[in-house]
């Protein structure tokens, strides 16, 4: 990871309308607060260093995810050049809390945004042989045309905010290579699941 993939991975984004806030982890609580709707539902951050607010309801009810504003789940990674998001199937269902609520904010340590496909092939092809799990790759707003007019929404979330958490500086292995892009082997690993191909057709979540 390099600053220069992060800055193409949130450029991705914003040519998406996907909304984007950077953060600290000593900061990641305040911003997710703010960038929630309520009722919030969530599944549980596998990242240690990671929590939901308690107004982020976890474990939610049929009833209590139908009426969720928003939800909130862990990214695995974040592809630059497409501005996509791989979010594996959780048991506790992050696959529906990211696509009912019509805001989903997935959270994204910036040590697992990659430059590209081949890249996130690379880090899920242990777990794709590994493990018999499930991810899906989201590219933006659920989107489609098939009616004529553009209309959000109709298969997944209208709106995606993606919270990209910086590295603990504990944790950092950042060196600086020659084009004065700090680089980072931080995070190598940590992705669950494989890879479906997602909602088809409409490029959508």
């Amino acid at each position: 990871m390099t600053r220069r993939t992060t800055a193409a991975f949130e450029a991705s984004l914003d040519g998406l309308d996907v909304g984007r806030t950077r953060t600290t982890p000593g900061g990641f609580e305040a911003v997710l607060r703010e960038v929630v709707r309520q009722p919030a539902v969530g599944v549980p951050l596998p990242d240690e260093g990671l929590s939901l607010p308690a107004s982020v309801t976890t474990d939610a009810t049929p009833a209590e995810l139908a009426d969720a504003a928003t939800g909130v789940t862990a990214a695995a990674l974040g592809i630059a050049d497409y501005g996509s998001v791989v979010l594996p199937s959780t048991a506790t269902g992050a696959e529906q809390v990211s696509l009912f609520p019509p805001l989903h904010v997935a959270v994204l340590r910036e040590s697992d945004v990659v430059a590209g496909m081949p890249e996130a092939i690379e880090r899920l092809a242990p777990l794709l042989r590994d493990d018999r799990g499930s991810a899906v790759v989201a590219t933006g707003p659920s989107a489609t045309a098939d009616m004529g007019d553009l209309v959000r929404g109709a298969h997944g979330p209208e709106e995606v905010h993606v919270v990209i958490v910086e590295d603990d500086e504990g944790t950092r292995n950042g060196t600086v290579d020659s084009a004065g892009d700090e680089t980072s082997d931080a995070g190598e690993g940590g992705t669950t699941g494989s890879v479906d191909a997602g909602p088809a057709g409409d490029g959508d979540e």
